[in-house]
């Protein structure tokens, strides 16, 4: 149950919920969310869910085809090749400092989630595997340490997230992930940035080829 807490907690939780579902795949496009019953199914009032619609839609998951109905967004070919230019800008920049800014914290920070990521691709385990990548992700741009990139890159996060877990080439993802780790280890910032350059108009290959195929 998530009552007795402060209503901006609650806001935030259902918000993360709403966001992970979508993510995950639980809630597809086209999914209608009605509030009543999302409410009674997170055991909390119908205010914080309204509220957590209203956030999803800014974040560009959720759209409202009319007054009373709100759906799971569909992403056009457009709002993904968007996504994937401007992931292409942040992304090459944040692994460029992480490169100049990586000490031994960090990239033993990142070397675990890799390790993390190997088990659960040997596994095939996909929700942990996505789970794990975006965290490799997440822990660049922390090691990057670049306060203005963090605030540019977070309200994309939710739907960076989305993109990476359509990719389900996962053997080839820990690979890559694996050649960005050594880039940005070896301290040199134009090979960082050449390999996330690489990693991510691969991914957009991918992802297309799978989302919009021909």
């Amino acid at each position: 149950m998530l009552t007795g807490k402060p209503l901006a907690a609650v806001r935030q939780r259902v918000v993360d919920e709403l966001r992970e579902r979508i993510v995950t795949g639980k809630l597809k496009p086209g999914d209608r969310l009605v509030e009543r019953d999302l409410a009674e199914g997170l055991g909390v009032s119908r205010l914080p869910v309204r509220e957590a619609i209203r956030a999803l839609e800014s974040e560009g998951f959720l759209e409202t085809p009319s007054p009373r109905r709100v759906v799971v967004r569909q992403l056009s070919r457009v709002d993904v090749e968007e996504l994937f230019d401007v992931r292409e800008a942040l992304e090459v920049l944040a692994c460029g400092l992480a490169a100049e800014r990586a000490g031994d914290t960090g990239l033993a920070r990142l070397e675990e989630i890799l390790k993390r990521a190997a088990e659960a691709t040997d596994s095939g385990q996909g929700a942990r595997i996505t789970e794990a990548n975006n965290r490799f992700h997440e822990e660049i741009l922390a090691v990057a340490d670049h306060r203005l990139l963090s605030s540019l890159m977070h309200p994309l996060e939710g739907r960076l997230a989305w993109l990476t877990g359509q990719n389900e080439h996962w053997n080839d993802l820990l690979t890559e992930h694996r050649r960005l780790y050594d880039a940005i280890a070896s301290g040199d910032p134009e090979r960082a940035k050449a390999c996330a350059l690489e990693h991510v108009r691969v991914n957009r290959a991918v992802t297309m080829g799978l989302l919009f195929p021909e």
